[in-house]
């Protein structure tokens, strides 16, 4: 199994915005228009890797954001696009593809990228492991995300 990469870009403050919880994704249905984050990243990997299969979890509510928030996600994208590249191209890739979004309001993403061969052999999408708390420490969090709210 390929493993996933974790990727922080910035704070999370920067970008906030409501969301039905992840007790409502459905992957395989047209994404909610509540979720403006979560339809950009299945565009944008749609239109530009053009994937046999395509999963976009927000992962927002297991970190120490509001409730709502569009900030953590992980993909499982397969695309014949991906033969023959190594890991780290293919995952330059889908950082290409959501450029804007890990600029400004993903905090963080984490990535699987498989081959349709791949994805044949082992179609599982990988767990997150759970979020360590790195703001709790942080006191001036709640000014940080009231500010992002503005």
């Amino acid at each position: 199994m390929l493993p996933s990469v974790l990727r922080c870009i910035r704070p999370v403050s920067t970008c906030l915005t409501l969301t039905q919880p992840l007790a409502h994704f459905r992957p395989q249905m047209d994404p909610d228009p509540s979720r403006p984050v979560e339809k950009a990243i299945r565009t944008k990997l749609t239109n530009s890797l053009k994937p046999d299969h395509l999963e976009v979890h927000n992962e927002s509510h297991m970190h120490a954001v509001p409730p709502g928030s569009e900030s953590h996600f992980r993909v499982l994208v397969v695309s014949s696009q991906f033969e023959g590249l190594p890991l780290i191209q293919r995952h330059r890739l889908v950082n290409e593809a959501l450029k804007e979004e890990l600029s400004s309001c993903v905090h963080a993403l984490a990535i699987q990228a498989k081959t349709p061969e791949q994805w044949g052999s082992n179609p599982s999408l990988a767990k997150s492991p759970p979020c360590m708390g790195g703001s709790r420490g942080d006191h001036t969090v709640e000014e940080k995300l009231k500010a992002g709210r503005e």
